[in-house]
């Protein structure tokens, strides 16, 4: 029987050799090169049924080599291998057709995995569950539906996290998405698959914390008839109902660990097994994963899987919390005060310069849900003709609510003036624009300002 050939391309020694060795021993043909350039050489004369290369190498590196290889020989598969801190390099990689990553340093395990799937011969991907009724298959079609949920910023911060989750929603990469609760994980995570080539297919969230232990495993991966005790019917679990589409696993630092073992298979095998099924099921989905928590410190506590942290770590996004992106306030009012306004020929009420600076004062623990749910409480209170600026922090009590930023009784109107454009042009992180928005006057108005106050502290000047 014929034995797989496969080049491998790396421009350090010591990297080669260990590759070599290590595939030798699994009864493959091992040819190397230094550099893409040696490498199209060796393609020039023989015929090789996988490629393996690094990314950054002289002469010409990984990109440029599969790039080239997609133009000559397109059915040839190409396993990159990248640092990992070099995310970019992973998502260049997959959007220019590679077949898969290896993130180093990896095991021998995980190389013999990705070797093995890239030279098995590709099977059609699985239909959707053929036992779903009529009914289930609409949900299926239409799985965790809902409107869609723009990201309204205008953070440079948070600008960089939404460019960067553009470039990743074209490859199947993995998405790890950490931030405070209430930031915006779930947006984020449906942004990716609204961007994505898998857009017209299912979106299924599960929320790994709000599921009891025991259930969890079969909510996943579903399970046959007689399973276990109470198994009366066949169940298809959430990764079948992703199939071809993406799967949010929320708080995933809350699974159990031996539940992240069976997800780690998930992402090696592209296959899951149901609980007493006897055949694995194929599964093409796409992972993106969400914490609250800093998932490398919970694994480096011996609460995660190390080797699940990596994998799923692949694009990770961090989404900063409201209070360090204050900017985004005005913008996120009004987008609220539209969302829940109760529409009709009425015009949609304006909150109060006052109400807007108490806002701006805030640390807001509950991020930008909790603004929100202040917003939606504001519009009740005014439409209902009760409204003070005390009745907005009902749940915080007194001693939590924000200093109106006024100064001292003692102060000039000038001063005061001054004070609060001082303090607003701090809360919008020096942006001239976003000040004078939400202190409600003409950019222009505003410049004229600060020259009048040129001889007092001196201000960042911020985008406009």
């Amino acid at each position: 029987m014929a034995r797989e050939n496969i080049l491998v391309v790396d421009d350090e020694p010591d990297m080669r050799d260990a590759l070599t060795a290590a595939l030798r021993r699994e009864g493959f043909c091992i040819s190397t090169a230094a550099n893409g350039v040696e490498a199209l050489e060796k393609v020039q004369g023989q015929s090789f049924d996988l490629i393996i290369t690094d990314v950054r190498m002289p002469r010409m590196g990984g990109l440029a080599l599969l790039q080239e290889m997609k133009r000559t020989s397109p059915a040839l598969p190409v396993i990159m291998m990248t640092g990992y801190g070099r995310i970019e390099d992973a998502v260049e990689a997959m959007k220019a057709g590679a077949f898969d990553y290896l993130l180093k340093p990896f095991s021998l395990e995980d190389l013999k995995a990705v070797v093995t799937k890239a030279l098995t011969p590709r099977h059609p991907p699985a239909k959707p569950p053929a036992e779903l009724s009529r009914q289930e298959e609409q949900e299926y079609l239409e799985a965790d539906a809902d409107i869609e949920r723009p990201i309204v910023t205008e953070d440079s911060r948070m600008l960089q996290v939404i460019e960067m989750a553009k470039e990743a929603a074209s490859s199947k990469a993995t998405v790890l998405i950490q931030g405070e609760s209430g930031t915006g994980k779930e947006v984020l995570a449906r942004y990716i698959h609204t961007n994505s080539p898998r857009s017209m297919q299912p979106f299924v969230a599960v929320n790994c914390a709000a599921i009891p232990e025991g259930l969890l495993e079969s909510e996943l991966f579903g399970h046959e008839k007689g399973a276990f005790t109470g198994a009366v019917t066949k169940q298809v679990g959430k990764f079948e109902w992703a199939h071809r589409g993406t799967i949010l696993l929320d708080e995933i630092s809350e699974m159990p660990m031996p539940l992240q073992a069976k997800l780690l298979r998930v992402l090696q095998e592209h296959e899951i097994e149901r609980i007493g099924g006897r055949k694995p099921v194929p599964v093409d989905l796409r992972i993106i994963a969400t914490t609250n928590r800093r998932l490398k410190d919970h694994s480096a506590a011996g609460k995660f899987r190390e080797d699940l942290y990596y994998r799923l770590n692949v694009i990770p996004l961090n989404i900063p919390p409201l209070r360090e992106r204050k900017g985004d306030i005005p913008l996120l009012i009004e987008h609220f005060i539209r969302k829940h306004s109760r529409g009709g020929n009425q015009p949609l009420p304006r909150m109060s310069q006052d109400t807007i600076q108490h806002f701006l004062h805030y640390d807001w623990p509950g991020n930008i849900r909790e603004l929100e749910n202040m917003v939606e409480r504001w519009l009740v209170l005014y439409q209902g003709g009760f409204l003070t600026t005390s009745h907005l922090f009902l749940n915080e009590g007194a001693a939590a609510l924000p200093p109106a930023p006024l100064g001292k009784p003692s102060m000039s109107v000038r001063e005061m003036e001054r004070a609060l454009i001082m303090e607003t042009l701090q809360a919008m992180n020096g942006n001239r624009t976003q000040a004078a928005k939400v202190l409600g006057i003409s950019l222009r108005t505003l410049r004229n300002k600060l020259r009048e106050y040129q001889g007092g502290s001196r201000i960042k000047a911020g985008d406009e």
